[in-house]
């Protein structure tokens, strides 16, 4: 796509993806818990399960892109350049980059990897009959186009590769430690895979799950670099480089 796309033709498509992501989380929020599956009503809630923290995640993130095309649609140019708009900007590339963009591709390969290895470690059948196709789709597959989807039509600024590394470390560290605190203060793991591993095997799992963010990082980075060489620092609507 070599054309420039306007404020108001994204705030038209972020305005349809924050509608979706709005939509699936009160989709996820609705489901009901039961006796084979306790789910949210067990210790943490739903809050527990990275699937949940990003779908939240990718609401919050949308959200705030709403926002920042309004902000350029109403604001004269030069008072986009300082202040509050270039900190949202900033602050949407910091979130993408960082965070919704590898960590939503994460949930995407670890969730489809399992699936396929052995469904029963991750999503066994019997929540088949409580989670809906679509709603299972919409949490473990959509992420992913949609996230590219993002990074095609809009560039964003990456910073230095520890920065972002040691962000995305520092959100393992955090939602690793809480893992274990569940397990500490209820006797249940996250997921089934956990309790079918070895304390040895359990460490391998759960460092390699680490260290897989890192690559995704890298690779959100080579592919916003690819797609927008020559307009990757800049906020607003661009041309994409012609071949």
């Amino acid at each position: 796509m070599a054309t420039t796309m306007s404020w108001a033709s994204y705030l038209l498509i972020h305005l349809v993806l924050f509608s979706w992501y709005v939509f699936t989380l009160s989709a996820n929020c609705s489901l009901k818990s039961t006796e084979i599956h306790p789910g949210a009503k067990t210790f943490g809630g739903r809050w527990k399960y990275l699937t949940f923290l990003n779908l939240v995640l990718q609401t919050v993130f949308f959200g705030l892109v709403v926002l920042i095309d309004i902000i350029h649609l109403i604001l004269p140019s030069k008072s986009l350049k300082c202040g509050v708009p270039l900190l949202l900007v900033k602050l949407r590339d910091t979130i993408f980059t960082i965070l919704a963009f590898p960590i939503g591709t994460f949930v995407f390969l670890s969730f489809w990897s399992i699936y396929h290895y052995d469904r029963e470690m991750v999503y066994p059948k019997f929540l088949d009959d409580i989670i809906p196709s679509w709603l299972n789709h919409a949490l473990h597959t959509i992420i992913l186009p949609l996230a590219l989807l993002q990074m095609y039509i809009q560039p964003h600024r990456y910073g230095s590769k520890m920065r972002g590394i040691l962000g995305l470390a520092f959100f393992s560290a955090v939602y690793l430690g809480w893992v274990l605190w569940v397990h500490h203060a209820a006797g249940i793991w996250v997921y089934p895979i956990m309790e079918r591993l070895s304390p040895v095997g359990l460490v391998i799992f759960l460092g390699v799950a680490c260290i897989t963010l890192a690559p995704l990082y890298l690779l959100g980075e080579k592919l916003n670099h690819k797609i927008w060489r020559s307009t990757a620092g800049s906020a607003g609507p661009q041309k994409k480089k012609k071949k």
